[in-house]
């Protein structure tokens, strides 16, 4: 309601891309009241390109990421089935989702940002968004203060088949097809 309320505070008229919008591409009398939203709205124009424009000054200081990792959680962890209750399902407890994503979220980083891989961490940055099964996912960016060469790579990237008894068997019985 304050935004609402104070636009003539907020300087509405300063706002040079929505009139040339405005003024090059619809009819005014279809739009309405206009109201602009700050980038504290979370999801909204100005909020995304503000971390666009955030993300691309990392981009400018320090080149391109040497590390990307995408990260999602599993939501038939035992952690998470003892958490919820009897005909809940994982997506309706969101509460548990993002503390318990959080959680391992840190216990993933923690190691790398430790690790000193590549001399150290120069910095790094992340977005969390919800797939529409009600997980979060991550995708991070990793800045490491010495570049990675290829052939240093084997030293700590790997990758596993996972243990049959940790994973459901839908899962594991695919990975035997894709073989």
């Amino acid at each position: 309601m304050y935004i609402l309320l104070n636009q003539r505070t907020l300087r509405v008229e300063q706002y040079a891309h929505l009139w040339d919008a405005v003024m090059n591409d619809g009819n005014v009398a279809d739009i309405g009241q206009l109201i602009i939203l700050l980038t504290s709205f979370t999801e909204g124009p100005r909020y995304i390109q503000e971390h666009f424009q955030d993300a691309m000054t990392y981009v400018k200081n320090y080149c391109r990421s040497d590390v990307f990792i995408n990260f999602t959680r599993n939501p038939k962890r035992i952690e998470i089935q003892q958490e919820i209750f009897v005909g809940q399902k994982p997506h309706d407890r969101h509460d548990l989702l993002a503390r318990m994503f959080h959680q391992k979220q840190n216990s993933l980083m923690n190691p790398i940002k430790k690790a000193k891989i590549g001399g150290g961490v120069k910095c790094s940055m992340f977005t969390i968004e919800w797939q529409k099964r009600g997980l979060p996912y991550a995708q991070i960016l990793i800045w490491l203060k010495d570049s990675l060469h290829v052939h240093r790579g084997d030293g700590f990237i790997s990758s596993e088949i996972p243990n049959p008894q940790e994973v459901p068997d839908q899962l594991f019985f695919a990975l035997q097809q894709s073989r």
